[in-house]
């Protein structure tokens, strides 16, 4: 007798924004989904920092401007290099507080969409980073990093990286640069004249060469050593 597929597990959702309106609406979308769980919600970072440790959520959906810690310092502290059970942030908010979206980034979050961003898209950007991967707006990626980089890059550039990132072949340089300049996979595919499979070995291989978890952080890097000039 052939047992039944299992279905996976839901994505355990905590829900993280100063506006009660905010939170419910977001809860409510969000637990009418029949592959997600909304296991809490925190009015600010560090409420949602103590909840994270609490609830072990897969997604922290976080606002970026809270009073008290900010969404950037909860985001440290829950997805960081530091973070004892790091669990995946997905950064929502204005187009006007891009500079803290950036900041998000570097400190873990594994991706960002706006306020305004429609249903659909937000419980799509869930999915995506709830299965490991990243989620770029590729439409706003240059003007948020690109723009930012450029003030961080003397503090944070390190010899040892750069040697790392000149280590790259000449093609995978080429790919990270199409990356940073806020490329899907297809895009990447259709610019250098290769297939979808190859851009996402290509990417792989980067992630796995700079001690990178995701696409935001090679866009990051990318930035901050200079392979791409800041935007603007």
């Amino acid at each position: 007798m052939t047992t039944p597929p299992t279905s996976p597990p839901p994505i355990r959702v905590l829900v993280c924004d100063d506006q009660e309106l905010v939170r419910v609406g977001y809860a409510t979308i969000f637990a009418a989904q029949p592959d997600m769980e909304v296991v809490g919600e925190a009015e600010d970072g560090r409420a949602a920092v103590d909840a994270a440790l609490r609830l072990h959520p897969d997604v922290v959906v976080m606002d970026v401007r809270m009073p008290g810690m900010d969404g950037i310092e909860a985001t440290r502290r829950i997805a960081g290099p530091d973070a004892e059970t790091p669990a995946k942030v997905l950064v929502v908010t204005t187009f006007n507080v891009d500079e803290y979206v950036y900041e998000a980034l570097r400190a873990g979050a594994s991706g960002f969409l706006l306020k305004d961003s429609p249903p659909a898209e937000l419980l799509h950007g869930i999915r995506t980073v709830a299965r490991g991967e990243s989620l770029l707006a590729p439409t706003v990626t240059r003007a948020l990093i690109g723009r930012f980089a450029g003030r961080v890059r003397p503090a944070d550039t390190s010899p040892a990286r750069d040697e790392v990132v000149r280590s790259l072949t000449a093609r995978e340089l080429e790919v990270l640069r199409q990356l940073a300049a806020g490329l899907s996979n297809a895009e990447i595919a259709g610019e250098l004249v290769i297939t979808t499979e190859t851009v996402k070995t290509y990417v792989s291989r980067i992630l796995a060469k700079l001690g990178l978890r995701d696409r935001v952080q090679a866009v990051v890097l990318a930035y901050r050593v200079g392979l791409v000039p800041p935007a603007g």
